[in-house]
């Protein structure tokens, strides 16, 4: 069938069926390939989407349906994930391991999702086989609809900025030493929209004298907490991962990796080209990379070196992550004020604590939540396609709601909770790592965070008034964060470490947000062009 008619069937189905709201469609077709790429200087095999690396830019409005046929021509499977983008009602399409089949080797699969009250800054990026060392990545912006104010004035222009760190050897390889169970070598080096640290390969963005921008930062890396800044520049912050937020003004910027932050800069200073830094944090050994902010009206270069920024004080860090707050009188994706939600004044059903930490298993090296280190289900049939036809295969509530100080041991961990309720999850880090934490389908509000051991009395310095919410949270070394969520979001949802070598060996785990009478207007059912695989390979789209 023509691709056109293809998605004429798949569309009219899901009206019908999924009765999704009469939103504007945006159409995307995509072709996954290896290609040629130079991100160091040196050529390397990456994964490319229509021929780009990084991926192209996804532009969409609040409560758009953005339908994206994936064609993959790789030798392997493939699945892309959608970083912040919630799926609502429907974790069949979120595209990690536990929710979705991959796509297999020269078939496409067309994704339907619906940006349904949701605005803000994210990204997409490939989740199964280490292929995020390789590429396969891009932005994935949600403006604000016509008529719902945004809490400052149009910038004059409005730039995708992704940073991360970066391997010479690719995906395949690394993947190995992993399989191999031995921890992966210290990164290479890092990149600013898949350009390296070299010469004419620096990424550059060019600006008018006196006008403002918008820059759209994710880190979309493996590892590293990343420090971004712009030499003379200061950055006011507007919004974090869908939240308009308090504007304050930073003069560089901790981006722990999987997050994204919006900024606005005004190119207010003599006209000549600047320095954008990006450097990690927290290592003894320091990485730098560069780019370049241009003024259209000059053709002065650098002059001098690039502005340093702060190393490992974990500190000044968490001082500023303080910082970061809701602007409560701000409209969100609807006109409401983002305030009107008192999130402060409802009381949590229920206290989840979930400790990392890492060790061996068999002499092999894995990580874990609460002693649980992650593994498929041994058929390899997704969680929530296992769970949608009730063919069993793994047991909801096997991971405990608190640290046992147990040794490490695996299994197939998902968290059984109730739909319709508002709980507090605490992540404890006793480990000397920064951590960094995502949950598809939700934002949650990161209402505490410090130093030390978490007690039912570090409650009392809780944010219960303009915490910021958010998709992504750090835990510094030897500390906790604390969120609240509210649990509205039918399905089966990852949990997981964005430290990407540590999910790989076990430390995320699926959160199963579930009532005993699901209906159409709790949850979609399987999408009709649903790929199957595993136990349910054949099976009918509607189980018996």
């Amino acid at each position: 069938m023509p691709l056109k008619g293809e998605l004429a069937v798949f569309l009219v189905a899901l009206l019908v069926v999924n009765t999704i709201a009469e939103s504007p469609y945006r159409f995307f077709e995509w072709n996954v390939t290896y290609g040629t790429i130079w991100p160091l200087g040196l050529p390397q095999k990456g994964i490319l989407i229509n021929g780009q690396f990084p991926g192209p830019d996804i532009h969409s409005v609040t409560n758009d349906n953005v339908i994206i046929n994936v064609f993959n021509n790789l030798d392997e499977d493939f699945l892309i994930s959608w970083n912040g983008i919630q799926n609502r009602r429907n974790s069949f399409e979120d595209g990690v391991w536990g929710t979705t089949c991959p796509i297999p080797p020269g078939k496409n699969f067309t994704y339907i999702l619906q940006v349904k009250d949701q605005i803000g800054s994210f990204y997409y990026f490939p989740s199964t086989a280490f292929h995020k060392a390789s590429g396969g990545f891009g932005g994935f912006r949600i403006l604000s609809r016509p008529g719902i104010p945004v809490p400052f004035d149009e910038p004059a222009g409005d730039f995708t900025v992704l940073i991360g760190d970066w391997y010479k050897s690719n995906h395949t390889y690394l993947k190995s030493i992993l399989d191999r169970n031995h921890k992966l070598p210290f990164v290479d080096a890092l990149h600013i929209n898949g350009h390296g640290p070299q010469g004419p390969n620096r990424a550059s963005f060019t600006v008018d004298q006196g006008k403002t921008y918008r820059l759209r930062i994710s880190n979309v890396g493996l590892e590293h907490s990343l420090n971004f800044r712009i030499e003379g520049h200061k950055m006011k912050l507007v919004e974090v991962e869908g939240t308009h937020t308090m504007q304050e003004t930073y003069s560089s910027l901790d981006v722990h990796v999987g997050q994204s932050y919006s900024v606005l800069i005004t190119a207010d200073q003599t006209p000549k080209d600047y320095y954008i830094v990006v450097s990690n944090r927290f290592s003894s050994i320091l990485l730098t990379t560069t780019g370049v902010l241009h003024y259209s009206n000059s053709n002065q270069e650098f002059t001098g070196p690039p502005p340093g920024g702060p190393t490992i004080e974990i500190g000044w860090s968490l001082t500023q992550a303080r910082s970061i707050r809701t602007n409560l009188t701000a409209s969100g994706p609807r006109p409401n004020p983002q305030g009107s939600y008192h999130y402060g004044m409802i009381n949590t059903t229920r206290t989840i604590r979930l400790a990392n930490s890492a060790g061996q298993v068999n002499g092999k090296q894995r990580y874990a939540v609460n002693s649980v280190s992650f593994v498929p289900t041994k058929s390899g049939t997704p969680l929530k396609l296992a769970d949608y036809f009730n063919i069993g295969g793994f047991t909801p509530g096997n991971i405990p709601d608190a640290p046992t100080g147990k040794g490490i041991y695996l299994d197939t961990s998902v968290l059984q909770t109730d739909y319709r309720t508002f709980i507090e999850i605490v992540f404890e880090n006793k480990e000397g790592i920064v951590q960094s934490w995502h949950l598809n389908g939700y934002a949650f509000w990161v209402v505490g965070m410090d130093g030390g051991k978490w007690s039912p009395a570090s409650r009392d310095q809780y944010n219960l008034r303009d915490a910021v919410s958010r998709i992504t949270t750090q835990v510094y070394p030897k500390s906790w964060t604390a969120i609240y969520i509210a649990l509205d979001n039918v399905g089966m949802w990852n949990l997981r470490s964005e430290f990407w070598a540590r999910q790989y060996l076990g430390q995320q785990l699926y959160m199963r947000v579930y009532t005993t009478s699901t209906s159409l207007r709790d949850e979609y059912p399987i999408p009709i062009n649903a790929l199957l695989c595993g136990d349910v390979a054949g099976r009918r789209k509607r189980p018996l």
